[in-house]
């Protein structure tokens, strides 16, 4: 046996290693607590368990769910040490001090687990990513090309990477083309409808005052709320101003007039994080960015 795997060039995964002794049976997926959001509907949450799901049923695991709720400690070794889980995925991390101390300490007892859609620069942990910078890029690109010049960008909180990533874009198009960047048609959400229903607003006042003709907004959840609430304004997607959104979340393709977007790969990120963590003979090492592709539709 050992002579086979030595004929074929074999290196065993470490993490896998350690997993042979595993005791529960569970990955667990730390996901947050939300009230009143219904997560599992929420595209995003619901297409990346359902990847992890698929690999952890390959590996012959089950998952545990933890919810983090905002105020509770985030001792996320103490699933280890209380044997409830043999490696843990983490789904919705923020670049806090709190999330940041739980996150080390995994790391330096030799934990196995994997971060989805957040990163970490230069710590060293096992990420799964989507090329966010590229696809807002590709985003504003599209949207100069259908001869809109003053972009608003509507945004997610900078905790998290993805949001860093989507403003980076956002920049690079804009200095290409030669466009100065504007903060003040810069807006923040929260990446909840309400937020970008909330900001229709301010974005209504900037379409007439600050001359905005098209918004960019960092989820399509973002993006319909702002259409809901600038339909109140009068205004119409695709017609009084072009608008794209992110994720190609089911919402995008049915809701009217269809939404631009750009389609991010969560079920494959979930899958390949799960596969990373739990396959004996997985060649998912290292870390992942996956691509991303724009999608065009009625709003622009």
């Amino acid at each position: 046996m050992l002579e086979a795997a030595k004929e074929l060039g074999y290196v065993p995964n470490a993490l896998a290693q350690r997993l042979a002794r595993r005791k529960s049976g569970n990955v667990g997926v730390i996901l947050p607590f939300v009230p009143k959001v219904h997560l599992f509907s929420t595209y995003y949450f619901a297409e990346i368990l359902s990847g992890i799901g698929e690999a952890a049923k390959v590996c012959n695991y089950d998952l545990l769910l933890i919810f983090r709720e905002p105020d509770s400690p985030r001792d996320y070794a103490k699933l280890f040490r209380t044997q409830k889980v043999d490696a843990c995925i983490v789904l919705g991390a923020q670049n806090d001090s709190e999330e940041r101390a739980a996150l080390t300490e995994l790391h330096k007892e030799g934990y196995p687990f994997c971060l989805v859609n957040q990163r970490f620069e230069d710590e060293g942990y096992l990420t799964v990513d989507a090329d966010h910078e590229s696809g807002s890029y590709a985003a504003v690109q599209h949207l100069l090309a259908c001869g809109y010049k003053r972009i608003g960008f509507l945004n997610g909180p900078d905790a998290f990477s993805s949001s860093g990533d989507r403003l980076a874009g956002y920049k690079h198009a804009l200095e290409e083309a030669g466009l100065l960047l504007a903060d003040e048609i810069i807006f923040t959400g929260n990446y909840s409808r309400k937020s970008g229903y909330e900001a229709a607003k301010r974005i209504a006042e900037g379409i007439r005052s600050k001359g905005i003709d098209a918004v960019f907004a960092a989820n399509d959840r973002m993006a319909i709320g702002l259409m809901d609430g600038l339909r109140e304004y009068g205004m119409e997607a695709g017609k009084d101003y072009g608008l794209i959104g992110y994720d190609d979340s089911d919402s995008s393709r049915i809701v009217s007039p269809k939404l631009t977007t750009v389609s991010v790969p969560f079920y494959e990120m979930g899958r390949k994080a799960a596969m990373k963590l739990l396959a004996t003979e997985s060649e998912e090492t290292g870390n992942t960015i996956l691509p991303v592709e724009l999608i065009k539709r009625e709003t622009t």
